[in-house]
């Protein structure tokens, strides 16, 4: 590589240590707290795209399914670290996870016809509500003696994919609040949402490249996109995502994390509300 190269490339090193600093926190939280990592991911995605130029309309479409598809590899890493603990509840994983997968295909179609500004503000809703139900709640929290069943269980799991894939989440940060209030203990429930969040972002992916490949002439995408899915982010998250997300899984397992549960829902409520501040912004 030449000095000119190494010139032209100096203006873009800020972007690179933000990316790879949120694909090492969001493998970590992802192992931690089985909530994806997306939390973590979008918000830089989505701020960044905006940097070079990429418009506000189609910025998020393509935060959220970059988000997804980093989440493929992350999900299974963390799943692999929790199965070999056990912690795994293989009965809800079968009786759940179809319904999954099919919530996060309809909720990437239904994505496909909101704007971004409608997105922006879906994913900011979310996160606000799931810091909410971090920060007052405790773990161990019981309100049903075991998970629902009948029809009750299809909806409740479609609509964790549905709202998961919409907001490039994962899915741990509603299936392990769903599936703990249902009296499942909280490392199966962390463990078990690791496989979920497999179920959501390969569906999830594959809607958001369909329907990023769709687009009118005049819709500006980040370069070396494929559909929604931006393949330079996710070349640069992937690794770093991968790699952690075990180190976190093995956490899950030794901390007291009621300290830093409240600590990370802090932290959620202020990405939430720089997201839909910027909406009022607008």
């Amino acid at each position: 590589m030449g000095w000119q190269e190494v010139v032209d490339i100096v203006p873009f090193l800020p972007d690179l240590a933000a990316l790879i600093g949120a694909g090492i926190v969001a493998g970590f939280i992802a192992g931690l707290f089985g909530v994806g990592g997306g939390a973590i991911t979008v918000p830089i995605l989505f701020h960044w795209f905006l940097h070079i130029g990429v418009a506000e309309g189609s910025a998020m479409h393509a935060a959220v399914g970059t988000s997804l598809a980093t989440i493929v590899a992350t999900a299974l890493s963390s799943a692999r670290a929790h199965h070999r603990r056990g912690a795994i509840d293989r009965d809800i994983l079968k009786s759940w996870g179809p319904w999954v997968a099919c919530g996060s295909a309809a909720g990437a179609a239904l994505a496909a016809v909101m704007s971004g500004e409608t997105l922006r503000g879906f994913f900011g809703v979310v996160l606000l509500c799931v810091a909410l139900y971090m920060f007052l709640t405790r773990d161990g929290t019981v309100m049903a003696a075991s998970p629902p069943l009948g029809w009750i269980r299809r909806l409740l799991a479609g609509g964790i994919g549905a709202v998961s894939s919409l907001a490039g989440i994962g899915g741990g940060a509603m299936s392990v609040p769903a599936m703990s209030l249902c009296n499942v203990p909280l490392k199966r429930a962390v463990g078990t949402s690791s496989a979920f969040g497999v179920l959501i972002a390969v569906p999830g992916t594959i809607g958001f490249i369909i329907s990023g490949l769709s687009l009118p002439r005049g819709v500006s995408l980040p370069p070396f996109s494929l559909g929604y899915v931006n393949l330079v982010g996710l070349m640069i998250l992937l690794p770093v995502t991968t790699l952690m997300a075990p180190f976190g899984a093995k956490l899950a397992h030794r901390l007291d994390r009621a300290r830093l549960r409240r600590i990370f829902s802090v932290f959620l409520m202020l990405v939430s509300i720089k997201m839909l501040g910027g909406l009022f912004d607008a």
